[in-house]
């Protein structure tokens, strides 16, 4: 049996994936092909890579993102992702779809015709980022004179990326709506309307998946709460843990105890 992954966007939040997969990878559950967007596409990136999701962590923790990223000085965006190529590059020293340990397929949106494209095979690292190019915050990513945004605005959940090519799939979801304290600023607003627009665009992907992961609590952290990964990642973990008979139901996968 073949099982696909597809992995969400939704800034820090993304961190709580690699808690779900560690989840999954104790319940005995390995992946045939990998699908993500912005967030996900990051730590589908790291996972065919053959990272562990512990490693994975510790990558995200101690790599200089946030502080190689560079002021755009144009009206397209406030920064610029292209800095920190090299950084990926320290972790994915090959910079190949071709030779990751399992299939990814990265989903972005090219800015001027307004469509999604799929990136599978060739230069790995910068189609990653131009997954993660949300707009207004982040110019928009040039690879071959086109410009490319997050792949959020069209497809935040690609299951539809995978779906021919595996027999079930999972999906892990990160950004999900709920009550939060009243917005208060400028850039609470515009995050919240960016997950609502989304979110209303992904409801249909849901049931198409034969496992969704969604934990409840990620309603409560914002894109941008990169220091609280170790939290994300439990987050991650014990939900997929408190899923774990439902799981293994769908999937008809032979309970693994953890001793």
């Amino acid at each position: 049996m073949k099982i696909g992954l597809v992995l969400s966007g939704g800034g820090a939040r993304g961190i709580a994936h690699l808690g779900v997969i560690k989840a999954l990878n104790e319940m005995g559950i390995g992946f045939d092909q990998i699908a993500g967007t912005s967030a996900g596409a990051v730590t589908g990136a790291l996972l065919a890579q053959g990272y562990s999701p512990e490693e994975s962590l510790k990558i995200i923790e101690s790599s200089p993102f946030l502080r190689r990223l560079r002021p755009a000085w144009s009206r397209m965006g406030l920064l610029r992702l292209d800095t920190i190529v090299d950084i990926y590059r320290k972790y994915i020293p090959h910079d190949s779809f071709e030779e990751l340990q399992i299939p990814l397929h990265v989903v972005a949106v090219e800015l001027n015709d307004g469509e999604q494209v799929v990136f599978n095979k060739g230069e790995l690292i910068r189609p990653v980022l131009a997954s993660c190019c949300l707009p207004g915050i982040f110019e928009p990513f040039l690879i071959n004179r086109k410009q490319y945004v997050d792949g959020g605005v069209l497809n935040n959940l690609p299951v539809d990326v995978i779906e021919n090519k595996v027999d079930v799939l999972i999906g892990s979801h990160c950004n999900v709506l709920g009550p939060r304290k009243p917005i208060t600023s400028m850039r609470g607003v515009i995050e919240r309307s960016l997950v609502l627009a989304v979110q209303s665009k992904t409801k249909e992907r849901f049931a198409r998946c034969n496992v969704l992961i969604e934990p409840p609590q990620l309603a409560q952290y914002t894109t941008a709460d990169i220091g609280k990964a170790r939290e994300l990642f439990r987050i991650g973990y014990q939900h997929t843990r408190s899923m774990a008979a439902q799981i293994e139901k769908s999937l008809k996968v032979p309970p693994v105890e953890i001793s």
